[in-house]
């Protein structure tokens, strides 16, 4: 046991770094509807990017060692497809307010309510993504230490921006500071919480592949939100431009973070 407490901390210090982008929140004037048009911009920026360049290449490196080339990549497909699945069921399930429907231009207060909603949702999908991340900085830093300590750095940069993606949409919708933080520690503390029952669950019941499958399945939960809940938001409350701003600056920063890996 005491060669997992290093590999915990350093996975702790990952996921706690989301708190960082919670925090950012209290530099951002509650109202600006264009730093909001922005940040959604930014959230959607992150997600598509950290799946498509980063969680679907590894779990397709993961699976080939089982499935070889041509199965690894139907495997991702189905994973991907499923990840999909199950973000249309999360919109079945927590659909928007009713009344939205039947008024031209919703209210201040359905407005909120939608943003809160894109918000929870956003948490749950880095809490989802989390999850595998942690198991992985968890099971590299227990190999090599030496290894994990930069693997740990790198994931707590690119968290960073998850927790402002957490964070915005949910301080906005109610004005609460605090809630907005207590969202990213949530998210980020699921990356220590993964670690530990990734490890369990793979020593007694679950097979190796099935972090591959999981990692793609996240990957489609995360884009599904991004085109679906988060880029609409960010354009009925911006400019266009605005929104490219976002995207841009979230894939940059999300590039940048991965080079360290």
């Amino acid at each position: 046991m005491k060669s997992y407490i290093l590999p915990l901390i350093l996975t702790l210090f990952a996921g706690m770094s989301t708190l960082v982008g919670g925090f950012i929140t209290f530099f951002i004037k509650r109202n600006n509807l264009q730093a909001l048009s922005v940040g959604l911009g930014f959230s959607a920026g992150v997600m598509v990017y950290v799946s498509l360049s980063e969680l679907v290449p590894n779990s397709e490196m993961i699976l080939k060692n089982y499935y070889g080339l041509f199965g690894s990549k139907a495997m991702v497909f189905g994973g991907f497809l499923f990840g999909v699945i199950i973000a249309v069921l999360i919109d079945y399930f927590i659909p928007d307010h009713i009344e939205d429907d039947f008024l031209g231009s919703p209210t201040k207060k359905q407005q909120r309510r939608r943003i809160k909603r894109a918000g929870l949702i956003t948490a749950l999908a880095v809490t989802l993504h989390n999850l595998p991340e942690g198991m992985a900085t968890f099971l590299v830093s227990s190999q090599d230490l030496a290894l994990g300590i930069p693997v740990a750095i790198a994931i707590a940069i690119h968290n960073i921006p998850e927790g402002i993606a957490i964070a915005l949409p949910i301080f906005h919708s109610t004005g609460k500071k605090r809630l907005a933080v207590l969202y990213s520690f949530l998210s980020g503390i699921s990356e220590p919480v993964g670690g530990l029952i990734g490890v369990i669950l793979l020593k007694t019941i679950l097979p190796e592949q099935s972090v591959g499958i999981m990692t793609a399945a996240v990957a489609g939960i995360m884009v599904y939100l991004s085109f679906d809940t988060l880029l609409p938001l960010a354009r009925e409350y911006g400019e266009n431009h605005h929104v490219i701003i976002g995207i841009i600056t979230g894939m940059l920063i999300m590039s940048f973070s991965l080079i360290f890996l």
